[in-house]
């Protein structure tokens, strides 16, 4: 992903995740303080979706539609902010590439674990992939910044 990608990236967003707007700041942010973890998916009438993630804190999940103000020195898993594709691309495997690629990302930096807010009834499609949602009171706050359905997801790394 480059900077030149974030209308399309925000158009992506207003598509697949109408219910939690964030501003282009959130994305412009996270594509400069961590571009390794920001990933378009072109198609041959333009972008059909997109990646953004980083290293974070486990257990601490940035609230949406906030700014990070930089990485965390101590971070211990692989947080990914938001993974979207158009309806056209679902179905292809892409997303499954993505998070094997995000994955094996995360274990060559030597992280933990993989972790997310999972939204729009995707807690299955992240189940398959390895994710267990993770209880904790502590979260209700931070979770309640997207609805009620949200869940705490993570995918432990060193087994």
């Amino acid at each position: 992903m480059t900077a030149a990608d974030l209308p399309a990236v925000l158009a992506v967003a207003g598509v697949v995740h109408p219910a939690y707007p964030e501003d282009e700041a959130v994305f412009a942010e996270r594509l400069r303080l961590f571009p390794a973890g920001c990933l378009a998916l072109a198609g041959p009438g333009g972008l059909l979706g997109y990646v953004v993630s980083h290293p974070w804190r486990l257990g601490q999940p940035p609230a949406l539609n906030s700014l990070l103000g930089g990485i965390l020195a101590d971070a211990a898993s692989y947080y990914i902010h938001d993974l979207a594709l158009l309806p056209d691309a679902r179905g292809s495997g892409a997303a499954g590439r993505v998070v094997d690629r995000l994955v094996a990302f995360a274990r060559s930096e030597g992280l933990a674990s993989i972790s997310l807010v999972a939204v729009n009834a995707s807690l299955g499609f992240w189940q398959r992939h390895g994710f267990r949602v993770a209880h904790d009171a502590a979260l209700a706050e931070k979770l309640g910044s997207y609805d009620d359905a949200a869940r705490y997801m993570v995918r432990d790394l060193t087994s």
